[in-house]
């Protein structure tokens, strides 16, 4: 089948190319033709009709509230995000299959024959209203009248509550119905599925782990990647005081000197290769990370590590995917044992044979295809 997968846009976001990179790898290995499709990036602009407006409130938000906000964000952004760039989209050039389009509603009714929604954070209203414009897009309004399978793999909401107000909500439901499987990656999704969109849906899989480490190691082999400059590997997204406090205190406790590949998205430098991203966990001693992509990949690569909540981007996914490998005991607590929380129930075996089950079963998912 040729299949289309809609997904959040790719940038430098490394778990987000890399849960896209591994649904693609899977569907491919299963036969298919894959794309993902994207919407040609337009720079982000102010309506003219509301400069005054936002640049005046923004202004107030800097010199009379205190506020760390950029006056001119926009030229800040579109100026520096290629830049930004640079190294993970050599990777998306290289190895993700896509198909860029003006827009969604240009992509004809035989174009795929089936439509893959997910993974990441796409059905939640702050980052599709943001990404990719509207509800219609992650539930395939563009595809209503035709005649092509609808998927959801994973598709996440990222947190146990309904963020929608009613209109999308009442889209959003009206759309799901036409969908010929549902799944989701928290198990808090499938509660949020069957009150507010009226469908049964599967909680499977982040799709990176539908892959292997072994398969990760595989982009390595034709680059060239730095060896890691330390032994602690710390990926974080929102740092804060507790979380360097954390980081210094393992540095302490473990003995071990820390290192990072990545930081949280201010475009201020340039985002480190994909490649040198994944050597960080094939060096690393110990992880410490508030990702969920940084926690999928320390279970895969079954290193030690240490999970800090992450309020901002949404905890209950990290906590459901602890909870279905039974590692609860890596979610940082102030009263525990740094050693004990970096190890707790990291039975190597075990582990392996969860994922193994767990990717027959999240795989069902597609059996639709056949």
């Amino acid at each position: 089948m040729r299949i289309g997968i809609i997904t959040l846009p790719l940038h430098a976001n490394y778990g987000g190319i890399l849960q896209a990179y591994a649904l693609q790898t899977t569907l491919e290995r299963m036969g298919h033709e894959v794309k993902v499709i994207e919407q040609r990036r337009k720079k982000r602009r102010i309506p003219l009709a509301k400069v005054p407006y936002v640049i005046a409130r923004r202004t107030l938000a800097k010199y009379i509230k205190g506020k760390n906000i950029r006056i001119f964000n926009e030229h800040y952004y579109n100026t520096n995000f290629p830049i930004w760039c640079t190294n993970t989209g050599k990777f998306i050039k290289k190895h993700i299959h896509r198909d860029i389009v003006d827009s969604f509603n240009d992509i004809k009714e035989d174009d795929f024959d089936a439509y893959v929604v997910g993974s990441d954070q796409v059905w939640r209203p702050s980052y599709f209203n943001t990404m990719l414009g509207s509800v219609e897009i992650p539930f395939l309004g563009f595809t209503n009248e035709w005649n092509v399978k609808r998927i959801a793999y994973a598709a996440s909401f990222s947190v146990d509550n309904w963020e929608y107000n009613n209109l999308d909500g009442q889209r959003a439901k009206d759309l799901a119905q036409k969908f010929d499987a549902v799944s989701v990656r928290e198990d808090s999704g499938v509660g949020l599925c069957k009150r507010y969109l009226n469908v049964d849906a599967k909680h499977v899989l982040d799709p990176t782990m539908l892959l292997d480490a072994a398969d990760y190691l595989k982009l390595l082999d034709n680059m060239v990647a730095k060896p890691s400059n330390g032994d602690i590997f710390t990926y974080i997204l929102n740092e804060d005081e507790t979380k360097l406090k954390v980081i210094e205190d393992a540095e302490q406790r473990f003995n071990l000197k820390r290192f990072s590949v990545g930081a949280d998205f201010g475009l201020i430098e340039v985002q480190p290769p994909v490649e040198q991203w994944l050597q960080a966990f094939k060096d690393a001693k110990l992880v410490i990370t508030d990702s969920f992509h940084g926690t999928v990949f320390s279970i895969l690569f079954h290193k030690p590590f240490i999970v800090l909540g992450n309020k901002a981007r949404g905890n209950s996914r990290i906590e459901s995917l602890l909870k279905t490998f039974d590692l609860q005991g890596h979610l940082y607590n102030s009263n525990g044992d740094l050693r004990a929380i970096a190890t707790s129930n990291l039975d190597v075996v075990n582990l392996a044979n969860a994922l193994d089950t767990l990717r027959k079963d999240s795989l069902q998912v597609f059996d639709c295809l056949k």
